[in-house]
């Protein structure tokens, strides 16, 4: 008998969610854009009303939509696995509602202790645990979402015992929910949630982990020597390994969708991806309408013009400060090196060298540290459609790149981890070999890697050389 698994992958400006099957092939998907962030002031970065679940259940009737329409009976999908976006904070009434709009990663907020400034409040969570409550009735979460301003013990995987370490949170033990293992059960779909997402009633609900982690395993990640960039809105590199290295300066440690690994992350670009699709969108509705006429987007049409354009792009060099660290306000994103012989395609490939060169600083450092060489690259995420980014990449770390079959690592990660729960599978490599696999590859070019290595650190420099300019321009 057939056997499909949903994963839900609630990202940073969309949710989306596909129905696989065991082999990891997508039957069906629908998908929902989340709404623009509410933003009433500085550091306040909110999703509006109940964004979340709201876009969820739009993009999971969809996808069951199209399921059905296929000839497929809803009766044979055995798991959904749920990852939503990290370091968000949910603030909760007794009843599972909203006490407040959930709070964004890039809000100041989640980066301090929680405060309690509404009685109303009577849990605090990540955005999983929220959703999960509206999917099972349920307060319990997985463990593997919860980094930053929480009390966790990062070795355990369980909340700090009672004690000053644990009151510098702002929490109290009773606002806390329940925590489990990635690829454990988190409840079943209830009636209501059933009516709101079309999933079935009394479907087992699964706990994955954050979503980079979920991303990584539904990408294949799974030894120390490979290295997955995730072009997503948020762009970073990971790699994973056995141990928590607390003391490490220049990535972090994070939990891993396998209970008891730990996912390495070296340091990313804030609004990486987003950034290409703002240039997109500065082009206007006639770049769209030229576009549509040979039957392209106008991001694969600007990647046929810049794929014209030689390794350098003119000159032109990318700093990607578009959304400034909060410690380093004043820095802002630059476009340098203009002398009348650029176009749009100069400037959209130097968005996309710059991305690479940046991230090759970054996993750079990372490799360092820990000692070790990879040997080939993994890409995932929406940017990971473009064969240009692609290939950039492979130039610039002269490694070769590969892309799996599915661009939705999350979604794809969380169904594996549905797999494990519900014996699909007999474990989490069993699951990734079945269900993960490799599209295309792209071959570094050693020319090209030579202009790269030269470019490499006139590029690094830019952000320094341009940083006391900025800090005068924010002081006005």
């Amino acid at each position: 008998m057939a056997r499909f698994l949903v994963g839900i992958d609630n990202g940073s400006q969309s949710s989306k969610v596909t129905v696989f099957d065991e082999h990891g092939a997508a039957i069906a998907s629908g998908r929902s854009a989340l709404r623009p962030y509410s933003t009433p002031r500085a550091g306040v970065v909110e999703h509006p009303d109940d964004d979340l679940w709201t876009s969820i259940g739009v993009a999971s009737r969809a996808a069951l939509a199209d399921f059905t329409a296929a000839g497929h009976d809803t009766g044979d999908i055995v798991g959904v696995g749920l990852c939503t976006i990290r370091f968000c904070r949910a603030l909760v009434r007794a009843d599972g509602t909203l006490a407040a709009p959930v709070l964004s990663w890039m809000d100041d907020r989640v980066s301090r202790p929680h405060e309690q400034t509404d009685d109303d409040v009577a849990v605090v969570t990540t955005s999983s645990g929220y959703i999960t409550h509206r999917l099972t009735g349920q307060f319990v979460d997985t463990n593997a979402n919860y980094q930053g301003q929480w009390p966790i013990d990062t070795a355990s995987r369980e909340w700090l015992p009672d004690g000053p370490e644990f009151e510098a949170f702002g929490l109290r033990r009773d606002q806390l929910v329940d925590l489990i293992d990635p690829g454990g059960i988190l409840g079943r779909v209830t009636a209501a949630a059933a009516d709101a997402t079309g999933l079935p009633e009394g479907l087992p609900v699964v706990a994955t982990a954050n979503d980079k982690a979920v991303e990584a395993l539904g990408s294949g990640l799974s030894e120390p020597t490979t290295l997955l960039i995730s072009l997503g809105t948020y762009i970073t590199g990971m790699t994973i390994g056995a141990s928590s290295h607390p003391d490490a300066v220049s990535f972090w440690s994070n939990f891993a969708s396998k209970p008891g690994d730990y996912l390495y992350e070296c340091g990313g670009i804030r609004r990486g991806m987003w950034t290409v699709s703002w240039f997109r969108d500065l082009l206007g509705p006639e770049a769209a309408v030229a576009a549509a006429t040979r039957g392209l987007s106008v991001e694969e049409q600007l990647g046929l013009e810049a794929q014209e354009v030689p390794p350098g792009s003119g000159g032109l060099i990318t700093v990607l400060d578009w959304l400034a660290p909060t410690d380093e306000s004043h820095r802002r994103g630059s476009l340098l090196g203009f002398d009348g012989r650029q176009g749009r395609a100069h400037i959209y490939r130097s968005i996309l060298e710059s991305i690479a060169l940046t991230m090759h600083g970054h996993a750079s450092a990372m490799a360092s540290e820990l000692d070790t060489d990879f040997t080939r690259v993994v890409i995932s995420g929406g940017g990971s459609v473009s064969p240009l980014l692609a290939q950039i990449l492979a130039d610039v770390f002269d490694r070769p790149v590969h892309r799996p079959r599915t661009t939705d690592g999350a979604g794809l990660g969380a169904a594996v981890c549905a797999a494990v729960a519900t014996g699909v599978h007999p474990s989490f490599a069993a699951a990734q070999e079945a269900m993960v696999s490799v599209r295309d590859e792209f071959v570094p070019d050693p020319v090209a890697n030579g202009v790269y290595c030269a470019l490499e650190p006139i590029h690094a420099s830019t952000a320094r050389a341009t940083d006391d300019l900025y800090r005068r321009l924010a002081a006005l």
